[in-house]
């Protein structure tokens, strides 16, 4: 019984840090997405927008917008999966491998708060896709190889 309790307050301690954690990478995203959008808004009401560019300069400020705008959109796709991953935590599947079942690593859930595979499995999977890749490679340039010789 005592290791039960002991377990209990364990898998407590591993919640509490790993909420805190992603509350704490949720408020930082968080920030920065509400200073990208400041920044944006500052830009148009100071009248960068009324100004007339010559060419060179219309298509690098049309580029460094896209830049911009893939950045709030890869921060807003990573806000996503931080919540997938406290509604995990909720659900109390969070921070075990959605494959091996075991424990992911403090450090891997700290540098990727929305990993759903352990190390290893993540290693798995992507040799295992790097090989589909080789081998559909592989394949169409057989069949080009062999409707060239036709």
């Amino acid at each position: 019984m005592a290791a039960t309790n002991k377990k209990h307050s364990m898998n407590q301690e591993r919640y509490i840090e790993l909420n805190r954690m992603l509350e704490d990478r949720k408020r930082e995203i968080l920030s920065q997405l509400h200073e990208k959008m400041r920044d944006v808004r500052t830009e148009n009401a100071s009248g960068k927008v009324n100004t007339v560019l010559d060419p060179g300069e219309s298509s690098e400020a049309g580029i460094q917008e896209d830049i911009e705008f893939a950045l709030i959109q890869m921060k807003a796709e990573t806000l996503n999966k931080i919540n997938e991953a406290l509604g995990r935590l909720e659900d109390g599947a969070y921070g075990d491998c959605f494959e091996c079942g075991e424990e992911i690593a403090r450090q891997r859930l700290r540098a990727l708060p929305f990993a759903v595979r352990c190390r290893d499995c993540e290693e798995a999977r992507e040799n295992a896709q790097r090989r589909e890749r080789t081998m559909a490679q592989r394949h169409s340039s057989s069949v080009l190889f062999f409707d060239l010789s036709s």
